[in-house]
């Protein structure tokens, strides 16, 4: 255990904290015995983790350890183990990071929640970890977040080109010429937006934005290739299928699927294609959109497919990335972060069940959805909205 606390006290002293992400504040730590934090690989999880323990715990006593399960001191230790040990040192806070790679997962925490109820435990895994699924049913245990990339906003906190707050989508609708001049006074969105767009989503261009997009497709790869045979049980032997299937729908994202064409370009039946389809949803590279209605099955097709973000456009089909697409889903993406969005009939998206939406560029009319209540149009290439028009760049401030 003194390997662990030593390599958790290295990685803690690296971690900086002049920027923390929105949803730090939206967790309720203090209010639970068993968290987990799940999303798409190279989202910030570990950050999150760390830079939570150096600001708000005392981690310098043993009272908190951070550890994470691809370790290869769990292929002989096991994780129960590890937390009684922990628990008879003192300890308060345990901190278990990749969670999905260890095989009983679940159960252990279940184990762990049940005899130490001395211990807070936090834990972050794969957008794919099916916690209601789960062997171990922690669904009555633990209170579990997803965890996005980076909206528009924390993008420009974290390249230091302004602190700005964030805003309710009722906020944004009721009031986005007023928020949007206040924005404006500060800097000029359209400066950084298509460089957010480009290389924003996730906090690799912090490293090098030179390589970001292939970094991206690396953490794509990584997705493929580990955590869909980790986590779905598919055969090594068949992930150049969802390979190819992923690119189809990149060429051409939004993508509405014909199942019959696809079937016989990817070369698959339909209920596998059905199922890679919903394996690429389930690991966060891709969002299925139905039009609104109840009795969704994962036997349905999805009427529509989008790429999760704009930055998986760029990397993936870089030549190809149509701007109408990439409005749509950046559009997609940030709402979805908070809210439920489906299709509509008149317009392009349905949020909430109440508000219809129509993305264009700045000569987009309101002929679409003139008769339908709760509506607006969402504009590219202008700063400020006036009265149901309203500016594409500010659902970036969503979070």
């Amino acid at each position: 255990m003194e390997g662990l606390f030593e390599k958790f006290h290295k990685r803690i002293g690296a971690v900086t904290t002049d920027f923390t992400r929105q949803i730090m504040q939206e967790i309720a730590w203090n209010e639970a015995r068993l968290i987990g934090i799940k999303g798409a690989r190279g989202v910030g999880k570990t950050t999150l983790l760390l830079q939570y323990i150096k600001l708000h715990l005392p981690y310098r006593q043993g009272e908190t350890l951070y550890v994470t399960l691809d370790s290869l001191y769990f292929n002989q230790h096991g994780l129960y183990a590890l937390a009684d040990t922990f628990a008879k040192r003192g300890g308060r806070y345990l901190f278990i990071d990749e969670v999905h790679y260890y095989p009983n997962w679940s159960q252990e925490l279940k184990n762990i929640y049940d005899d130490f109820p001395e211990l807070t435990v936090v834990f972050t895994g794969s957008s794919m970890l099916e916690i209601l699924n789960a062997r171990a049913d922690l669904s009555r245990r633990a209170i579990v977040y997803t965890m996005g990339g980076l909206s528009f906003r924390e993008y420009l906190s974290l390249q230091k080109i302004a602190s700005l707050d964030h805003y309710t989508l009722e906020n944004i609708l009721q009031s986005h010429t007023e928020i949007a001049q206040e924005i404006t006074h500060q800097i000029k969105p359209f400066q950084w937006f298509q460089r957010y767009l480009t290389a924003g989503y996730y906090p690799y261009f912090m490293e090098s934005e030179s390589l970001y997009s292939q970094k991206v497709e690396e953490v794509v790869r990584m997705m493929l290739e580990l955590e869909l045979p980790l986590l779905r049980g598919l055969e090594n032997a068949y992930v150049n299928k969802i390979k190819a299937l992923l690119m189809a729908i990149a060429e051409s994202a939004p993508f509405t699927p014909n199942v019959s064409k696809l079937s016989e370009r990817i070369g698959i039946n339909r209920n596998t294609l059905i199922h890679y389809l919903n394996n690429l949803n389930d690991v966060g590279l891709t969002v299925h959109l139905h039009s609104e209605q109840h009795g969704i099955t994962r036997l349905q097709k999805p009427e529509k497919i989008y790429l999760e973000n704009t930055n998986l456009m760029y990397a993936l089909n870089p030549t190809n990335a149509n701007i109408g697409n990439v409005r749509e889903t950046f559009f997609m993406n940030q709402v979805s972060q908070i809210h439920s969005i489906s299709l509509h009939a008149q317009g392009d998206f349905f949020i909430d069940q109440k508000y219809t939406v129509e993305i264009g560029g700045k000569s987009k009319s309101r002929k679409q959805i003139a008769t339908t209540n709760d509506s607006y149009t969402v504009k590219d290439d202008i700063e400020i909205g006036t009265q149901q028009t309203i500016p594409l760049w500010l659902f970036g401030f969503l979070y």
